[in-house]
C-alpha cells in the first residue's frame, strides 16, 4: 500500500470516529503491515496537510482525533444560538484544584478554597467524566484521594497533566481556575469545549 493510500484511509477513519483512537487501533486496519513509527509519520503528515482547515488533526491522553479549531468556535456557537447554563464558579475552582494538586481529599479542597465543598459539585464533575476516586488516604475516615481523568485530559485537548500551564502558585486556586476558564472556555453542562472533535457520523 502506498503513502496516499494509508492516508486517505487513516483521514476517513479519524474523521468518522466519534472518540480519539490509539495507535494500535489505527494499526489493526492495516493488518500489521504499517510499523508504528512509519503510522506515526503518516499521522504527522496528515497534521500537516490539515494545517490551513478548519479542522485539525491533534493527539491527546486517549489517542489521535480531528477536532474543530478554536477560532471556529464563534461560527460554531451560531449553531446553538441558545446558550446552556455554565458551570458555577465552585465547580470550576474545585476542578481547578484538583487539576493542579491531585490527588486531594474533599478536605484539601476545603482547605485550600477556605469554604465547605458541596458534595453535587463533586458528583457534577465526575458524571461530567472528569474527576473520579483513585483510592482513599490512610487516614480518619479514609476520604477519597480525587484525581482527574483522561476524559478531562481529552476535552481540554492535552496529552498529559504536564501540558497544563504553570502556576505561579499551585495553592492559589484563582489562578488555576483561570487557566481552566481559558483552556475549556467555560464549559457548558451540556456540551463539550472548543475543542471537541466535529466529527461526521457513518450511517
Amino acid at each position: 500500500m502506498n503513502t496516499a493510500d494509508a492516508k486517505r484511509i487513516l483521514e476517513a477513519v479519524l474523521l468518522c470516529s466519534s472518540q480519539p483512537m490509539q495507535l494500535r487501533e489505527l494499526r489493526a486496519l492495516f493488518d500489521g503491515a504499517l510499523g508504528a513509527d512509519t503510522l506515526k509519520s503518516l499521522l504527522l503528515q496528515l497534521q500537516q496537510d490539515w494545517q490551513q482547515r478548519g479542522l485539525e488533526l491533534v493527539q491527546v491522553a486517549s489517542g489521535w482525533r480531528f477536532q474543530s479549531r478554536p477560532q471556529m468556535r464563534e461560527f460554531l456557537d451560531r449553531l446553538q444560538p441558545e446558550k446552556p447554563s455554565r458551570y458555577s464558579r465552585a465547580a470550576l475552582e474545585t476542578l481547578a484544584i484538583i487539576a493542579y494538586r491531585q490527588p486531594v481529599t474533599r478536605g484539601d479542597i476545603e482547605d485550600i478554597r477556605g469554604v465547605a465543598v458541596n458534595s453535587l459539585i463533586i458528583k457534577q464533575l465526575e458524571d461530567r467524566g472528569w474527576v473520579e476516586a483513585i483510592g482513599y488516604r490512610e487516614s480518619a475516615g479514609r476520604p477519597a484521594l480525587l484525581a482527574t481523568t483522561r476524559q478531562f485530559l481529552d476535552d481540554l485537548g492535552l496529552q498529559s497533566l504536564s501540558q497544563l500551564p504553570a502556576l505561579e502558585s499551585p495553592s492559589e486556586p484563582s489562578g488555576a481556575l483561570q487557566v481552566l476558564q481559558t483552556l475549556a472556555s467555560v464549559v457548558p453542562d451540556d456540551g463539550l469545549p472548543t475543542m471537541t472533535p466535529i466529527s461526521p457520523q457513518v450511517h
